[in-house]
């Protein structure tokens, strides 16, 4: 599976119980000079499948995107009694250019969304480094009667920024979930769902990097 690139948002916040560990650094605007690699360590999940979930990074290296072409969540007609929750967790191992660190601050996700009047859709999303306690979460509720293409961005002041441990390689863990409740609507007949993607039928979700020196020793 290929490297990837980053939306920051969601991921920002876990970032954040780092910031006391790597000192007073100030954060820096312009990324690190040197090329960032993302490996996938592991994709499970109902709604990532294995071949389904891609993740590339930026050439500039101030984000990675993540690409799913599986992401669908739905109830009612043609839907089998699990469909209506779909998850996904990506284990991923970020390789930064030694003296820097990084944080996740902001997030966009994109999909489509089909809900019948009364149908209820849900996109959920938590960030959190190995061996760090500290989750962070998000959650973003749909409404029918809905048919479009939706967004949601999520971010975190600088303040906030939760950063990963400087000269530690610490597996970086995105969970993902979409739901879909049929509410008032009648699922006998009729059919809502929401996917997490694109307009050319692949899922995007863009994590955007904040960056900063590491301390010297």
């Amino acid at each position: 599976m290929p490297g990837g690139l980053v939306t920051a948002g969601a991921i920002t916040a876990l970032l954040a119980s780092a910031f006391s560990a790597n000192g007073g650094s100030p954060v820096v605007t312009d990324p690190p000079p040197d090329k960032i690699v993302i490996d996938v360590a592991t994709v499970n999940g109902s709604g990532c499948p294995a071949g389904t979930a891609a993740v590339a990074v930026s050439p500039d290296n101030t984000a990675f995107t993540v690409t799913y072409s599986a992401y669908l969540a739905q109830v009612g007609v043609g839907a089998s009694p699990t469909d209506f929750r779909k998850n996904c967790q990506l284990n991923l191992i970020v390789h930064v250019p030694q003296g820097f660190t990084y944080a996740i601050a902001s997030a966009d996700y994109r999909g489509y969304a089909h809900l019948e009047p009364g149908a209820k859709g849900l996109e959920k999303a938590s960030y959190y480094f190995q061996g760090e306690p500290q989750t962070v979460p998000s959650s973003h509720s749909f409404r029918g009667q809905m048919d479009d293409n939706w967004q949601q961005t999520d971010s975190v002041p600088v303040g906030a920024l939760v950063w990963a441990p400087c000269g530690e390689l610490r597996n970086f863990n995105i969970n993902t979930e979409l739901r879909v409740d049929a509410g008032t609507s009648d699922p006998t007949k009729t059919t809502s769902f929401m996917t997490m993607d694109s307009t050319d039928g692949s899922i995007k979700t863009t994590y955007h990097f904040a960056w900063k020196e590491c301390p010297s020793k």
